[in-house]
């Protein structure tokens, strides 16, 4: 670091967490700099020794990005006060967190990074990144219940339409749709609209990173050709 950067963009670049979890730990009076309580707004200059609770934070030199396949009963938290939280689950040897929510009763695809600049960049709605999940429901699937998912559906609890998205049947009570914004337990409540109960769900891609034939509860780097392709996506 050759100059002085924000709190929570050094704690999102040094891979402790992302710059919203990073804004409530600073609230909750987790964090010091030179010994002295952060707060919002706070800098941090070369020299300068952060502290995140009683564990010293120093910039990450070394790039992580990890798709993981996420079983369900894991909560995508690195809070470690819930048990069943991801970094604990993953126990990968470098700091890493969740990129984004996948909900507890869910699995698939999580990304998991140090780095914090790729983690605003792919959660940012206002990008329109695709997220690619394949559900199973309680009845049969219907061409006017898939037509009414792919227009948009008012979700009368968080009073918010959702965007329109590409919907297709994949079987007789399961369907694949791709989204491109991330509200809370989105999939679930468009099809609660419908009277249709979700009974799994799967993410099976974010942008151009794939789940594949990742066993679940194992993880791979992001490398190589697919590391480039998803730079040039974030770029684009």
């Amino acid at each position: 670091m050759s100059e002085s950067v924000r709190i929570n963009k050094y704690l999102s670049e040094a891979g402790i967490c992302s710059r919203r979890e990073a804004d409530r730990q600073i609230e909750q009076g987790n964090i010091t700099i030179n010994g002295k309580t952060a707060v919002m707004g706070d800098k941090v200059s070369p020299g300068d020794v952060v502290m995140y609770g009683k564990k010293k934070v120093s910039m990450e030199e070394e790039a992580v990005l990890l798709a993981v396949n996420k079983p369900a009963g894991i909560v995508c938290t690195s809070e470690k006060r819930e048990k069943d939280n991801i970094v604990d689950y993953v126990n990968y040897p470098k700091r890493i967190y969740p990129i984004g929510r996948l909900d507890k009763n869910s699995h698939g695809l999580i990304l998991m990074t140090n780095q914090g600049e790729i983690a605003n960049e792919i959660m940012r709605s206002r990008n329109f990144h695709e997220k690619e999940y394949i559900v199973k429901v309680n009845r049969d699937v219907t061409e006017e219940f898939l037509l009414q998912l792919s227009q948009g559906v008012y979700l009368e609890e968080l009073e918010v339409e959702t965007r329109p998205c590409k919907v297709e049947k994949v079987g007789k009570r399961a369907f694949r749709i791709i989204l491109t914004q991330g509200l809370n337990r989105q999939i679930r409540r468009m099809c609660e609209a419908f009277q249709y109960r979700v009974v799994d769900l799967k993410r099976v891609r974010i942008l151009n990173i794939r789940l594949g034939d990742l066993k679940e509860g194992t993880y791979r780097k992001i490398t190589g050709q697919e590391w480039k392709e998803l730079q040039q996506q974030l770029k684009g």
